[in-house]
């Protein structure tokens, strides 16, 4: 199938209103798009055009992007874009919406705390605790020793 996937750069516009489906779990929300450019004349970045698309995630990612964003957050958005026009009451409009594949706030503009979604599958943060590598630097090592350190096994009791 040919579609057409974009990458938009953003800032949260509305708050993500989150809805239980039949389906699944889904969200939406705005997303404000700004150029911006370089006006040479003045010498100072200028702020051209907004655009806005509607932003529609689905099952996990609504849930993530429902707890996660706020209005204003800069975010990175990745997805499916979609163009509908319309003729409503004699007026015609377009809309733009992003079926979004993921979504994450842009650090170029901020720092974030990532914590892993609880799935509720019982037993897996467990496991994957335990396998998981421990990629700290040892006390006294090298920068250069890049070889991940296997963790400590667990005491059985």
């Amino acid at each position: 199938m040919n579609e057409t996937i974009i990458c938009a750069v953003g800032n949260v516009a509305t708050q993500p209103v989150y809805r239980e489906l039949a389906s699944g779990p889904s969200a939406r929300f705005r997303l404000a798009v700004t150029a911006r450019y370089l006006d040479r004349e003045k010498n100072t970045w200028t702020d051209g055009h907004t655009n806005f698309f509607t932003v529609w995630a689905n099952r996990q990612l609504a849930t993530n992007a429902a707890a996660s964003l706020s209005v204003g957050d800069p975010v990175i958005v990745q997805g499916r874009l979609k163009v509908r026009t319309d003729v409503r009451e004699g007026q015609s409009w377009t809309s733009a919406d992003l079926d979004a594949v993921a979504i994450g706030h842009d650090l170029a503009r901020g720092t974030s705390a990532f914590r892993r979604a609880n799935r509720g599958e019982p037993g897996t943060a467990a496991a994957s605790a335990q396998s998981e590598p421990n990629w700290e630097s040892p006390p006294g090592g090298s920068e250069d020793d890049l070889s991940p350190q296997e963790p400590e096994p667990a005491a059985v009791m």
